[in-house]
């Protein structure tokens, strides 16, 4: 298999997993949320919207939110989890919208998938003068024993979003910013499986191999010393943000 046909098959698999996606995917820090949304905005876009974690959070702000999400399975959660917020088949490169309809995209945990050569110059025409493209991702710190040990058990240095700490955006937009948010986000030990299942590289293993890693992450967590199994878990995490405008 090529590098190419294995991008799609990691980037195509998350439908099989939608539940365990929705159970167990931490939701997004305010902090980031708050630089991320211009002031002005009133329509946001969350593109690769999954099963709705950060939609809901923009519909919480009273945002008009509209998500374009590319899998079926994932819609379906999503139509499940978020009623009444619309969702539309689409991809980055090919949105399913009207130019110059929205003031702000949001792309949490998927801007990797995409083809920025495309994706970007399509952010442009449904985006108003000024508005904005702002990404996002979820990430582990890695300062704990454990935390490093569950990384080597799911294999991260796989993920195809590692290292994407500083993605570039590029014309028509303006200029780059970046921020980080480091937050703790507490979760049990089953939402933390789940969370492990939802990984592309995960979901995509075959089936053995599938239930060996998640065997593995339960033994961890009820074995490690610093965790003593119980009933939460506290995790580090960074949220780093990147954001660009169009010229007014």
């Amino acid at each position: 298999m090529s590098l190419r046909e294995w991008r799609r098959a990691q980037a195509t698999s998350f439908g099989v997993a939608a539940g365990a996606y929705e159970r167990g995917r931490p939701p997004y820090p305010a902090g980031a949320i708050d630089w991320l949304v211009p002031a002005h905005a009133t329509r946001v876009l969350d593109l690769g919207a999954g099963t709705g974690k950060l939609t809901r959070q923009l519909r919480e702000r009273g945002l008009d939110v509209i998500a374009v999400e590319p899998s079926a399975g994932m819609r379906d959660q999503f139509r499940r989890a978020v009623p009444g917020v619309p969702v539309l088949g689409g991809t980055a490169e090919h949105l399913p919208l009207a130019s110059g309809s929205l003031d702000a995209i949001l792309v949490a945990q998927a801007w990797h998938w995409v083809e920025p050569s495309l994706a970007i110059p399509e952010a442009a025409r449904v985006l108003r003068p000024g508005g904005r493209l702002g990404l996002l991702w979820n990430r582990r710190v890695e300062g704990v024993d454990w935390v490093s040990e569950l990384s080597t058990i799911i294999g991260s240095s796989r993920s195809p979003d590692a290292g994407r700490a500083s993605p570039q955006v590029g014309a028509p937009f303006g200029a780059v910013e970046r921020f980080n948010v480091d937050w703790v986000h507490h979760l049990s030990p089953e939402a933390m499986i789940d969370w492990v299942a939802s990984r592309s590289y995960v979901i995509t293993l075959p089936e053995p191999q599938r239930e060996s890693v998640l065997g593995h992450v339960r033994r961890l967590l009820a074995d490690h010393p610093a965790l003593g199994g119980g009933d939460e878990i506290a995790i580090r995490m960074v949220t780093r943000c990147t954001r660009a405008d169009l010229p007014r």
